[in-house]
């Protein structure tokens, strides 16, 4: 069986590539250890300076959460069991935010639904062309991205974008500061690598410790910013599960839209 996510070194950077380009790279139970796992090897690992996401293939960098992995979960799984997932989950997607070290995402096509999260939560981000983004929970019955997109584009985009879950094409996330660097699709790689290089070459003290300062700087501290979302979703409004909330793509049975 292949690696749900593969990790590869070159000039001081740890490249992470979720590997499941057959489902878009769709983030199952499986997927998200092996990257929380491997970005935490990074950040232990002397020899990496800077951390580099992304996904395998052309067309996505995720679609997001596995739906059918979610659905045959609800379906299996006692509410208690499901309730210690989703903190599991929750805990790693803080972790990798948190990371001392700095993180870049390398946006290869679409972000949607929990891998908009994912790419919200991370340092930088590049993208190509066909990068594009969709904060989707408020249609699907759900809520993220409350501490992680703000940070990002400030708060008057993050609600509209929070509010409608609209896609975000690539030259409106580059404008709005979701996206670092726009460049053609064949030369993705390189412009990250770039940047990543840049960084690592530098004093890794240095490096680290502005990160840490900016994360304490913000006005309130992130893992404040994360458990009170984790306290609003587990004990006052809980996500929609995956039947109720993905009906239209459980009727297309997974199938893409045209």
């Amino acid at each position: 069986m292949a690696d749900d996510v593969l990790i590869e070194k070159a000039h001081g950077v740890a490249i992470l590539t979720m590997n499941r380009p057959e489902q878009l790279n769709a983030m199952n139970h499986q997927l998200m250890t092996e990257l929380h796992d491997g970005v935490m090897r990074a950040c232990a690992d002397d020899e990496v300076g800077c951390i580099v996401i992304t996904g395998a293939g052309t067309r996505a960098f995720s679609a997001g959460g596995d739906i059918h992995e979610q659905r045959e979960d609800d379906r299996q799984r006692a509410q208690a069991d499901l309730d210690e997932r989703a903190a599991l989950r929750a805990r790693a997607s803080y972790e990798i935010s948190a990371c001392p070290k700095p993180t870049i995402g390398m946006i290869n096509g679409l972000a949607y639904g929990g891998a908009a999260v994912l790419a919200s939560s991370l340092d930088m981000r590049v993208g190509c062309e066909h990068a594009s983004f969709r904060f989707l929970a408020a249609a699907y019955g759900r809520i993220n991205s409350t501490w992680t997109l703000p940070n990002q584009v400030g708060w008057p985009i993050a609600k509209e974008l929070l509010f409608s879950a609209r896609v975000v094409e690539a030259e409106e996330a580059q404008r709005i500061g979701l996206l670092n660097h726009r460049v053609p699709c064949d030369q993705l790689r390189e412009k990250t690598m770039w940047l990543a290089t840049m960084i690592a070459k530098n004093k890794r003290e240095s490096v680290m410790g502005v990160k840490a300062l900016l994360l304490e700087d913000m006005g309130r501290r992130l893992e404040e910013q994360w458990a009170n979302e984790r306290g609003y979703t587990t004990n006052v409004i809980r996500g929609a599960r995956a039947e109720a909330a993905f009906p239209e793509f459980i009727a297309r049975k997974g199938r893409p839209l045209r």
